[in-house]
């Protein structure tokens, strides 16, 4: 148990210095990469769980109707198979804008680095390589974090939008016209 412990406090050490070494900056990045990811998250879980109810019900409120041919019966079905795709999609677009923000906080935290480099600069000359180095790392990791995360995002959230597309085919499929 004390192993345990002391791995523990050794992970959460090692997370401190990776965030100072990358600034205030890179707190942002992680804070809107745990967001997304959140967001993503939801988004399987209800994929693979509430979706399947949500597609039943709504096919058995198409096939208890009586009237599957009029055009009043196919604006129903319209309306069924939007409210479903509604559900599919509802998160998407903060998804989409957490993974373009992502590299956009990176870039500012290579702005921020940078003018950090070029105060250090101004104040003690290129003869200071430490002060410069974290400068250096400041406008770096930040950009890396950035791109990381993002790139995951948008694997996720392509695939997502992907199977919200497929999923309200399949249900245009199945609720069929007589």
């Amino acid at each position: 148990m004390q192993n345990l412990i002391t791995e523990f406090y050794t992970i959460l050490e090692a997370v401190r210095d990776f965030l100072e070494l990358g600034g205030p900056v890179l707190s942002w990045i992680v804070l809107l990469g745990l967001l997304l990811w959140m967001f993503m998250i939801e988004r399987l879980l209800y994929l693979f769980f509430s979706h399947r109810i949500a597609l039943r019900e709504v096919i058995a409120t198409w096939e208890a109707r009586a009237d599957h041919s009029s055009w009043y019966a196919h604006q129903v079905r319209d309306q069924l198979i939007s409210q479903a795709s509604m559900k599919l999609e509802k998160n998407l677009p903060i998804i989409k804008t957490l993974v373009v923000l992502c590299p956009l906080m990176g870039l500012l935290g290579t702005v921020t680095g940078m003018i950090e480099v070029f105060d250090v600069m101004a104040i003690s000359g290129t003869g200071n390589a430490r002060s410069l180095a974290a400068g250096v790392s400041k406008a770096t990791v930040p950009t890396m974090a950035g791109m990381v995360i993002a790139l995951s995002g948008v694997f996720l959230s392509s695939w997502l939008q992907k199977k919200a597309s497929h999923y309200r085919e399949l249900l245009g499929e199945k609720m069929t016209f007589i």
